[in-house]
């Protein structure tokens, strides 16, 4: 990658590790304060899943809304909307409130994403998109794992973390909009329906909404789970940085082997194998460091899930078409991580605290066999229609801007 371009990028990368920090540490607050505020376990699941939606009415919103008003003015705007709603949390301490302030979270992150994207994509080629993307991604995951400890600076109890979240929020916007690089023309892109999505790649459809709504779940109810075991802050922190810090890592591998193999069998022997390690989980009731290091490797083959249905996603479409598909893929994702949190809230009070983790080895089953028995009846996609995988993080849907164009043989049939 030229010099020139990762010099210009610097003051973008800052801003989105500094966006990192605030998602990662405001989602693990808000779940420990809402346990320690005693929200009924609903409410804390509905506002949960109201980032999510939120999320998702951006995601559509923010094109047209660009077009409307140009990208400095919908970042500096939705920042300050970001900035804004953390303290309204600690103003108003109400769970209808709070939900309100999550959908309002979600569709101002949904832009700040959408509008870093497009300036990123101005500022790179096809020769070097994968890996600023890759590069992208990382630093948002980074700084999402890295929020986790920031718990332990002060009491969630206190309001001293949500004006840090606050501050951190708009001081990231600063060098981002002060960056040197050209402000992108508005685009119009076609939109891929979710009908003909399916018929290109029904598992890489079904894909999506399962490994999306097992990620909405732990994001959304990850730590309100630690906290109810009654672990410490410092355990609830160590329990969400050690999922996170696998989604971080185990991506790229697995990315890589499914780029020399059949996608649909690394997306089954990580489901599988995330399906073991979440069976072992539901037995350990105590913080430790074997808790720890399980919960590394669940949040690896877990959270990689997303990277790996994407890109067999990408494989069944036209060159032309995953842009534009990506919107869909996004438009999914959304509808199912709504959901997410208010089904596990719903399977708790039936089977119990205990039964968290086999809620997700249950969905991971699922979508295991299925990836598995359709090697098994379907062949493989043919090597030359494949396209290189990228870094994509489920929950934090990047990568919606930014794709490598590759002129590829195209494929009408789903193989998949």
């Amino acid at each position: 990658m030229p010099l020139r371009t990762m010099i210009n990028l610097w003051p973008l990368f800052i801003g989105l590790a500094l966006i990192g920090l605030a998602v990662g540490v405001q989602n693990s607050l808000l779940g420990i304060r809402a346990e320690i505020e005693g929200f009924d376990d609903y409410l804390i699941a509905l506002l949960m899943s109201c980032y999510f939606a939120g999320f998702m009415i951006g995601s559509r919103l923010t094109p047209a809304l660009i077009e409307r008003v140009g990208h400095i003015r919908i970042f500096a705007a939705l920042s300050a909307v970001a900035s804004v709603t953390i303290l309204i949390h600690a103003l108003y301490v109400d769970p209808w409130a709070w939900a309100l302030m999550r959908l309002l979270t979600g569709f101002a992150f949904s832009t700040i994403y959408v509008v870093a994207e497009s300036w990123l994509n101005q500022a790179s080629s096809n020769t070097n998109r994968g890996q600023i993307l890759a590069i992208y991604t990382a630093i948002l995951l980074s700084g999402i794992c890295a929020g986790q400890f920031m718990l332990n600076l002060a009491s969630p109890a206190g309001f001293e973390l949500f004006i840090l979240i606050s501050v951190m929020v708009s001081v990231a916007a600063v060098p981002i909009l002060l960056s040197v690089i050209a402000t992108p023309p508005p685009e119009e892109t076609e939109r891929v329906s979710i009908g003909h999505l399916w018929h290109r790649t029904p598992m890489g459809v079904t894909g999506i909404i399962l490994s999306q709504w097992v990620s909405s779940i732990l994001f959304g109810m990850g730590a309100v789970y630690a906290t109810k075991l009654g672990f410490s802050i410092a355990e609830v922190a160590n329990f969400m940085a050690a999922m996170m810090a696998g989604g971080m890592l185990f991506p790229w591998p697995l990315g890589k082997l499914s780029d020399a193999m059949d996608r649909r069998w690394v997306i089954g022997y990580s489901c599988l194998a995330a399906v073991v390690v979440a069976i072992i989980i539901s037995f350990e009731t105590q913080a430790s460091g074997r808790l720890y290091f399980l919960t590394f490797l669940f949040g690896g083959f877990s959270l990689s899930l997303y990277s790996l249905v994407v890109a067999l996603t990408n494989d069944h479409l036209r060159p032309r078409e995953i842009i534009p598909a990506s919107g869909t893929v996004i438009l999914i994702a959304g509808l199912t991580s709504v959901t997410g949190p208010i089904t596990a809230v719903f399977w708790l009070e039936i089977f119990g605290l205990q039964s968290f983790f086999i809620l997700l080895a249950s969905c991971l089953l699922l979508l295991g066999g299925i990836s598995i028995w359709r090697v098994l009846t379907i062949p493989a996609l043919p090597l030359e229609y494949k396209v290189q995988s990228t870094l994509q993080a489920a929950t934090v849907p990047v990568g919606t801007v930014l794709h490598v164009e590759e002129e590829i043989p195209s494929v009408d049939a789903a193989a998949a």
